[in-house]
């Protein structure tokens, strides 16, 4: 995992908004974007940042295309973090 994609992609606000939706169920771009006053190009690229930072997932299903928190990540940023106040 890179930490400056993964920051870099947590750092919006919008970004993070995304991962909380994601948080609560799978969904598709356009079931992301009714939560949005934005155009679908802008909900495509803050989803491209997110998967490049791998903190999101995606499954194609005939023709459509869900995305998916990645826990994993957000398992591996948060134990980091914790390091950092560590007791040591």
């Amino acid at each position: 995992m890179a930490f400056a994609e993964t920051f870099k992609a947590l750092s919006d606000p919008v970004r993070r908004k995304i991962m909380e939706l994601l948080k609560k169920e799978t969904l598709s771009a356009g079931e992301i974007g009714s939560h949005f006053d934005m155009t679908g190009a802008t909900i495509s690229y803050h989803l491209s940042i997110l998967k490049k930072a791998e903190l999101i997932t995606e499954t194609r299903q005939k023709n459509y295309i869900y995305y998916s928190l990645n826990t994993s990540v957000v398992e591996e940023v948060m134990l980091w973090l914790s390091t950092l106040k560590g007791d040591n």
